[in-house]
């Protein structure tokens, strides 16, 4: 019988890329939606572990018999003081499309130069088990700010988060080299030796 993980999100592209990440494992990965899950968990954390670990405990309380995985990551500009931080999906509004998220960004930073343009994306993934034993670990992708958005791959932030070592935004990325860097696929590497 395969081993059954439930990952806490709703977001569908997150869920395309962690069955990509994991497919070589032996796991059946469901959803909150898909694990017929419905609930509203209050990320009250002041780190991105804290508030992972906040939404893998709080299912795992509601299940028993699976591994809940779940992660809490977000842009940090360092020029922003590390901006928008852990409130990176409810900048400017939860349902602000992020078009006009990353646009209020670029204007933010409309004219600062590309040395203190510097950025990273943040993933934090925690893994609640059965037993109540719990592990979190971080992942990390650093960039800078690009000047116009790029790319149609990816979600968020992607199309103005610039790598300059592979000279384009994680947007304009194919999904198995932005995988294979992102700070969500380095959290999921990791968590994935204690699973």
């Amino acid at each position: 019988m395969k081993k059954k993980i439930i990952f806490a999100t709703k977001n569908q592209n997150k869920m395309k890329e962690i069955r990509e990440i994991l497919a070589d494992r032996d796991y059946e990965i469901l959803s909150m939606e898909e694990a017929g899950i419905s609930l509203d968990i209050v990320e009250d954390g002041t780190t991105f572990e804290e508030n992972a670990l906040i939404k893998a405990k709080a299912i795992r309380d509601l299940v028993k018999d699976a591994i809940v995985l779940a992660d809490d990551s977000g842009l940090a500009i360092d020029y922003l003081n590390g901006a928008p931080g852990i409130y990176s999906s409810r900048f400017e509004g939860e349902d602000t499309p992020y078009s006009v998220k990353n646009q209020i960004l670029l204007d933010k930073l409309s004219g600062v130069p590309e040395e203190k343009r510097t950025a990273r994306f943040v993933c934090a993934m925690a893994a609640a088990f059965p037993d109540g034993t719990d592990q979190v670990v971080r992942g990390t992708i650093e960039g800078i700010i690009g000047y116009e958005p790029a790319g149609e791959n990816g979600f968020g932030y992607d199309p103005i988060f610039y790598v300059p070592e592979f000279g384009c935004t994680t947007a304009q990325m194919p999904a198995e080299q932005k995988n294979s860097i992102s700070h969500r696929g380095k959290a999921l590497r990791m968590i994935r030796e204690y699973l």
